[in-house]
């Protein structure tokens, strides 16, 4: 990862009214940690099952106690499902996620739910003993074309290393984790974050997003048309029309994983309704869910643990359904400039047979950005427009 990137408040790309919080990334939401280990190996031509390698894994931990026993509550949402994500039918059955959810690319997911199979089972060795199962939560994106995805090259030491790792506080983005060998709309895309924390008279509450940007589309930031200007469309050349010849029009049709954090008291219902607004935020950015996208939303609350052996019945507290709406617009404005940082934190990367995915010119899109007047809209909201 190159440091010296921006993100996007860095060069005045403002997005939405809600503010972030202190770190504008999901670990805002207290008690949360990510973990990425990135695995970068060999160049040149593809020897399957040897390299070169541009893969790795992000772990999201909601909380630093034992998971299976203290779950917390949780819900998924399908926007299209050609992906081979591990565990989302139990988390919506029950309502709840009782391992750390774990992201890869697509032929490693099994290997990855093994992996925290086992690392649940060192933690809690009644494990389908004396008490039931474990449903770990993975998921994943297609990085085989910058990665010798045949090798699935993620091995259980590397999941352990990145729950061992996992912090609060600022999070890596862009080529790192889960998103080493990911690609966003014609550019490097990857690993992005933000967050935004409710003013006190909405709940006070704060919502975290953290997204793995593999898809195709024709990127909008703030409403300017980056992509048509830059000439980068990316989509399979089936249409019944002629589009301009680019760069990247023939690429693949994508994926992309989207992991919503919160700390405002919410069951499995409202968490799922959170969910399913994350495809509002992917949209604003030219996200369309194209035929062989997989799109994944995962949702839960740190508000409330949920214990393995629980009582006869549960008391909980949550949010009504008329107070739901500002937290709704809080997980699309996190979800789009999320994304726009993970391609904006993204470093050029050359995988498998020299393919090439290229970062973002920063240059040339703020020269697109000052084109369209979508720079520093806060700079110019009046103070009555400010959301209190």
């Amino acid at each position: 990862m190159d440091n010296s990137r921006p993100r996007a408040r860095d060069i005045g790309i403002d997005i939405g009214i809600f503010v972030p919080g202190r770190w504008n990334a999901i670990t805002d939401v207290q008690g949360l940690k990510v973990g990425h280990v990135t695995l970068i190996k060999g160049e040149g031509k593809l020897v399957s099952g040897v390299g070169p390698v541009r893969t790795g894994v992000t772990v999201i931990l909601p909380h630093d106690s034992n998971m299976f026993q203290e779950k917390v509550p949780a819900a998924s949402y399908v926007f299209n499902g050609f992906g081979k994500s591990i565990g989302l039918h139990q988390v919506n059955e029950l309502g709840n996620l009782e391992t750390p959810i774990a992201l890869t690319n697509t032929l490693n997911a099994p290997l990855v739910a093994d992996a925290l199979i086992e690392w649940s089972i060192r933690n809690n060795p009644e494990i389908g003993i004396s008490t039931g199962t474990v449903n770990p939560v993975v998921g994943e994106v297609n990085d085989g074309a910058l990665n010798d995805i045949q090798g699935r090259h993620v091995r259980k030491e590397h999941v352990f290393e990145a729950i061992r790792k996992a912090g609060s506080g600022p999070v890596e983005e862009g080529a790192v984790g889960a998103g080493t060998g990911s690609s966003c709309m014609g550019w490097k895309g990857g690993i992005g974050t933000s967050s935004r924390v409710l003013p006190s008279n909405l709940g006070g509450y704060t919502v975290g997003v953290l997204v793995q940007t593999n898809f195709g589309g024709i990127l909008t930031i703030c409403g300017a048309p980056v992509g048509r200007e830059l000439g980068r469309y990316s989509f399979r050349r089936n249409l019944p029309y002629d589009i301009p010849e680019t760069k990247d029009s023939e690429g693949s049709d994508g994926s992309v994983m989207v992991v919503v954090a919160t700390d405002a008291p919410l069951d499995q219902r409202q968490l799922q309704r959170l969910a399913k607004r994350a495809s509002l935020g992917l949209g604003r950015t030219g996200f369309f869910g194209s035929n062989g996208s997989g799109d994944f939303f995962i949702a839960f609350s740190t508000q409330e643990r949920i214990p393995h052996n629980s009582p006869l019945t549960l008391k909980t507290e949550v949010v009504s359904n008329d107070s739901m709406s500002a937290l709704f617009l809080a997980v699309v404005e996190a979800t789009e400039e999320a994304v726009i940082n993970s391609m904006l934190r993204a470093t050029t990367v050359i995988g498998r047979d020299d393919e090439t995915c290229d970062a973002i010119d920063i240059q040339q899109l703020l020269e697109v950005m000052k084109k369209y007047n979508a720079l520093n809209w806060s700079k110019r909201i009046r103070p009555s427009d400010h959301v209190k």
